[in-house]
């Protein structure tokens, strides 16, 4: 049985409404656009690893994790996809979405990490949108729901 909150004079049931959004709700609009480009940026690298092993400014060995550039090409292309998955899950409220946010740019931190020998400066932008995503969602996060 369901029991409703109620007006001791009348004994009416006091209608609640749901919690407005406020504007905070923007920087979870923030991270989800920006996941969706972390994703895009992601499978870019991944087709440039691909299909130009050259335009990368170390060779092979010079990598953090000693892996060819195909692999990594494969493991930043998956990654995009998922990623602009999770991004655009998160713009819709899902709460898994802000967890996978979360763990997502938590991973392509650590993936930057790995591929910083090979484009410094690129990996280096990656890992700064990654904590902004990161931030946007664990401090405003709870402030969207699904609908």
């Amino acid at each position: 049985m369901t029991s409703y909150p109620t007006d001791s004079n009348t004994a009416q049931p006091v209608q609640t409404q749901a919690p407005e959004r406020t504007g905070w709700t923007g920087w979870i609009g923030f991270a989800g656009v920006m996941l969706m480009l972390l994703g895009t940026l992601h499978a870019l690298q991944g087709f440039v690893a691909l299909f130009k092993d050259e335009y990368y400014m170390v060779g092979d060995n010079g990598l953090t994790v000693h892996v060819d550039y195909t692999t990594w090409g494969w493991i930043h292309l998956i990654f995009g996809i998922v990623t602009v998955l999770a991004g655009s899950s998160l713009l819709a409220g899902r709460m898994w979405a802000r967890i996978v946010a979360v763990i997502v740019a938590f991973v392509s931190v650590i993936v930057n990490v790995g591929f910083l020998a090979a484009f410094p400066i690129w990996s280096t932008i990656m890992i700064a949108v990654d904590f902004m995503i990161i931030w946007a969602v664990m401090v405003h996060g709870s402030e969207m729901k699904s609908v």
